[in-house]
C-alpha cells in the first residue's frame, strides 16, 4: 500500500514575495504541481507586487554603485588628510590612488564567483541578504578607518574594499536570478533592467551626497585655496567628509536587509535543485530564526524524498551533468556569448570613466581657487554627466527592453560604440571640448541602452535553474576582469609620455590610442552577441532547453530521466530477487 502523501511547504514570503510554491502543495504529481507554479508566476498580471519586488532587488544595486562610484569623489579628499606632506601635497598617489578602486574591482570577482556559485548549492534564499550585510559592515568599517604607525590608511581602505567588493559581486547573480524567477515573463526584462537602472541612481546620490556635506562645510573649505594649504579646520573638514559620503552608503541597505532575509526560496529551485522539499523548507525557516539548520522529522523527509525526487524530470546538478549540458555547442556557446560580451564591454566601460577629468575641464567644472569651489565643481560636474547620459540610457532601456527585445538592443549598442570611439580615437586630437563632451554623453547613453543593460539581464534567463546562478556569476565575473584590466592596463597606459605637471588633454597623450583600441574591444562585443539567444517573452523552462517541441529543447533530458528511471527499476528489481532467494 502506497504511503500517503506528504504536503510539501516552505516557509517564508513577504509583501514583496509572495510563497508560490505552497499554492500547489496539495497537487500528488510533482511535475504537475511544478508546471501549474511556475505558470502561475509566468502569467501573473504586472502589479504592485512586482514593483516592490524590483525596488528590494534594486536598492541593493543603489548601494552597489553608490559605493563603487563615491569612492571616485573620496580619493582627492584623502588625499588632503592622508597625504598633505611636503612629497605628497595634499594629492593621493596614482599608486595608491589606483590600487583603492582596483580592489573593489577584485573582491567583487571573487563575490560573483563564490555567491554565484553557492546560490546553486543552497539556494538563493540563504545567500540573499548575507552579501548585504558584508557590504554594510565593510561600508561602515570604512567610514571608521584611519592610518596607524603600523599600517597606512591604502592598506586598511584596500582591505575593507576588497571586503566589501565580495559583497558587492554576490548582489550581481542573486539579485538577478531572484528578480528573474519571480518575474513574469511578458515583463521579465523590464523588471530585472529597473534593478540594474538602479546603478544610475546611485551615481546621482553619491554625487548628491557629496554635493550636500561640501555645502554644509563651506565656511572651513573656504580655507583653503588649494590641497596643499588645507590644513587645521579644513583638513578637519575634509576629513569628516569623505567618512560622511562613505558611511551613507550603508543606509540604503539597512533598509533592504529585513526584506532580503524574509525571501522564500524560489520556486524554481525548491523544484529544480533542493528537490529535498522538507529540509528545504525547515532549512529556510532556520536561517530566518538565525539558527544553522533546520531539523525536520526523518520520517516525513524521507517519505517525502522517494515519493517526488526521482520523478521529477529535470536532473540533479553534478559535474557530469554540467559538462554534459555545456559540452552541447546550443548551450555553450551561450556562456562564451554572454561572459565574452561582457568582458569587452567592461574594459571599455571603465576605461571611458579615465577621461573624466577631460570632460570637465571641457564644460568648466573642475579646479577651483578654493577647496570649497575644486569639491563643489567635482561634485557638480559629476551630476551632469550621470544625468546628461547613463541615467536617461537606463530607463530608455527598461522601457524598450521587452519591445525591442535584448539582443537587438546589445547588437545595436555594441555597434554604435565601435562607432563612437572611432570617432573619439582618430578624431581627438582634432576635437572641440564641447564635441568630445557631446561624444562622452552619447556613449554613456548607448552603454546603458545598450550591452550595459543586456549583460546583466540575459544571463539571469538562458541558463538552466541548476546552473543559473553560478553561469550568471562567471559572466559577470569575465566582466570585471574587463575592468580591472581598463584601470590596471589602460589607466597608466593612457598617461604614456606625459611631461610633470600637465594638465587636461597633455596629462593624457595616449588617450586617443586608448580609445582606438577600445573601439576594437566594442567591435569584438559585437561579433560574440552573435553568439546569445533572444530571450524577450521566452519561459525560463524553454530558454533552459526542457520545453520539448521548441527549437532549443535538450532531449538527453528525457535520455537521462529514462537512464535513471531504468536504474531504479532494475535495482528495485535486483533487491526483490534477492528477497526471494533468501526466502
Amino acid at each position: 500500500m502506497a504511503a500517503p502523501r506528504v504536503t510539501n511547504k516552505t516557509s517564508g514570503g513577504n509583501a514583496a514575495f509572495h510563497n508560490f510554491n505552497n499554492d500547489f502543495a496539495h497537487i500528488a504529481d510533482p511535475n504537475e504541481r511544478r508546471r501549474l507554479a511556475l505558470a502561475e508566476i509566468d502569467k501573473a498580471p504586472f502589479g504592485w507586487y512586482h514593483v516592490r519586488a524590483c525596488v528590494v532587488a534594486g536598492i541593493g544595486f543603489f548601494t552597489d554603485s553608490y559605493d563603487i562610484f563615491a569612492i571616485n569623489l573620496v580619493t582627492a579628499m584623502l588625499g588632503v588628510v592622508f597625504f598633505n606632506d611636503s612629497k605628497s601635497k595634499g594629492t593621493i598617489p596614482t599608486n595608491s590612488d589606483t590600487a583603492i578602486k582596483v580592489a573593489t574591482s577584485g573582491g567583487t570577482v571573487l563575490g560573483q564567483l563564490g555567491f554565484g556559485y553557492l546560490a546553486d548549492v543552497v539556494g538563493r534564499k540563504r545567500m540573499y541578504g548575507l552579501e548585504l550585510i558584508i557590504i554594510i559592515f565593510a561600508t561602515l568599517a570604512q567610514a571608521l578607518s584611519s592610518s596607524s604607525r603600523a599600517i597606512s590608511i591604502t592598506g586598511i581602505i584596500i582591505f575593507w574594499r576588497v571586503l566589501m567588493g565580495i559583497g558587492i559581486g554576490g548582489d550581481y547573480p542573486l539579485s538577478s536570478i531572484i528578480t528573474s524567477e519571480f518575474a513574469t515573463t511578458k515583463w521579465r526584462g523590464a523588471m530585472m533592467n529597473a534593478v540594474f537602472a538602479m546603478q544610475g541612481i546611485g551615481q546621482f546620490v553619491a554625487a548628491i551626497i557629496a554635493l550636500i556635506v561640501t555645502a554644509g562645510f563651506k565656511e572651513s573649505l573656504l580655507l583653503g585655496t588649494k590641497a596643499s594649504t588645507c590644513k587645521g579646520d579644513c583638513q578637519l573638514a575634509v576629513d569628516k567628509m569623505w567618512r560622511v559620503i562613505v558611511g551613507f552608503g550603508a543606509v540604503p541597505g539597512c533598509i533592504a536587509l529585513y526584506y532580503r532575509l524574509t525571501i522564500p526560496e524560489t520556486p524554481r529551485y525548491t523544484f529544480d535543485v533542493a528537490r529535498d522539499v522538507e529540509k528545504a523548507g525547515e532549512d529556510v525557516s532556520a536561517y530566518m530564526k538565525g539558527k544553522a539548520e533546520g531539523n525536520p522529522d526523518e520520517i516525513r523527509r524521507v517519505t517525502a524524498m522517494a515519493q517526488d525526487s526521482p520523478a521529477l524530470e529535470i536532473p540533479k546538478a553534478s559535474f557530469r551533468d554540467f559538462w554534459g549540458h555545456y559540452g552541447q555547442w546550443k548551450f555553450g556557446k551561450v556562456l562564451l556569448g554572454t561572459a565574452g560580451s561582457w568582458f569587452f564591454l567592461d574594459v571599455a566601460y571603465y576605461g571611458l570613466g579615465l577621461n573624466n577629468s577631460i570632460i570637465l575641464s571641457a564644460i568648466g567644472w573642475s579646479g577651483g581657487s578654493t577647496m570649497y569651489e575644486i569639491f563643489y565643481r567635482n561634485a557638480v560636474g559629476n551630476l551632469i554627466l550621470v544625468c546628461a547620459g547613463a541615467i536617461p540610457g537606463y530607463w530608455v532601456s527598461v522601457a524598450t527592453i521587452d519591445t525591442l527585445g535584448r539582443k537587438p538592443i546589445q547588437i545595436g549598442g555594441f555597434t554604435m560604440l565601435t562607432i563612437l570611439f572611432i570617432v573619439i580615437g582618430f578624431a581627438y586630437n582634432h576635437l572641440s571640448g564641447h564635441a568630445l563632451l557631446a561624444l562622452y554623453v552619447l556613449a554613456q547613453f548607448f552603454f546603458n541602452f545598450g550591452p550595459n543593460s543586456t549583460t546583466f539581464i540575459v544571463p539571469g534567463e538562458c541558463f538552466p535553474t541548476r546552473y543559473r546562478s553560478t553561469s550568471h556569476g562567471f559572466s559577470a565575473a569575465s566582466g570585471k576582469v574587463g575592468a580591472i584590466i581598463a584601470q590596471c592596463v589602460f589607466g597608466p597606459l593612457r598617461t604614456r609620455g606625459a611631461k610633470a605637471g600637465a594638465t587636461g588633454k597633455a596629462a593624457s597623450p595616449w588617450l586617443n590610442h586608448v580609445m582606438q583600441i577600445f573601439a576594437l574591444f566594442m567591435l569584438c562585443g559585437l561579433f560574440v552577441s552573435f553568439l546569445i539567444p533572444e530571450t524577450k517573452r521566452k519561459t525560463l523552462e524553454e530558454l533552459a532547453g526542457e520545453v520539448p517541441g521548441t527549437p532549443n529543447y535538450d532531449p538527453t533530458l528525457h535520455v537521462g530521466r529514462g537512464y535513471r528511471a531504468g536504474s531504479e527499476e532494475a535495482e528495485s528489481d535486483g533487491k526483490e530477487r534477492s528477497g526471494e532467494t533468501a526466502v
